[in-house]
């Protein structure tokens, strides 16, 4: 009498012997790799001299706003963005004038580093002061190129501009 119960386990053992040795997963890999680069699907984009086009929602570089008119700050010191960050990561700095018993801006400080861009700090303020733009170029070389004072945050970002 014929025993056949072993010869199924040694089919699948040749089996999966051959797929390891002619390294069949790799070449399926390969083959969906090369099926996805056919010159009609790639999509490049000319980054420096093309913009790319940003979602309308999208939170970048930070920006304080100026007065169009007098051309001063609209920051009035009142520190909320500051308690509605919650990374701790914006410093206002204010005095007291005497003159007009209001508080004026002294300083004002951001870390680009640390910010997660939640906009919580947009949203706190009464004023629109601060304002999260669609700028995203914001590469530095060191930590306190990140870190940006009250003349950055008015000036803005100044994205590179790349021509040929």
């Amino acid at each position: 009498m014929l025993d056949n119960y072993g010869v199924g386990k040694h089919t699948k053992r040749m089996r999966e012997l051959l797929e390891r040795l002619f390294q069949v997963d790799f070449l399926k890999g390969l083959a969906v790799t090369f099926r996805a680069q056919h010159p009609k699907n790639i999509v490049t984009e000319q980054y420096p001299l093309e913009r790319p086009m940003i979602a309308e929602r999208f939170r970048g570089a930070p920006r304080l706003n100026n007065n169009p008119e007098t051309g001063e700050t609209l920051c009035i010191g009142c520190n909320l963005c500051a308690l509605a960050c919650p990374e701790n990561l914006i410093v206002v700095g204010w005095q007291r004038d005497d003159a007009t018993r209001r508080k004026v801006l002294t300083h004002f400080t951001y870390d680009t580093s640390r910010c997660m861009f939640c906009g919580l700090c947009e949203d706190a303020c009464p004023v629109d002061a601060l304002e999260l733009t669609q700028d995203f170029e914001m590469a530095y070389f060191t930590r306190e190129g990140a870190i940006w004072d009250r003349h950055r945050l008015e000036q803005g970002p100044t994205p590179a501009r790349y021509t040929r």
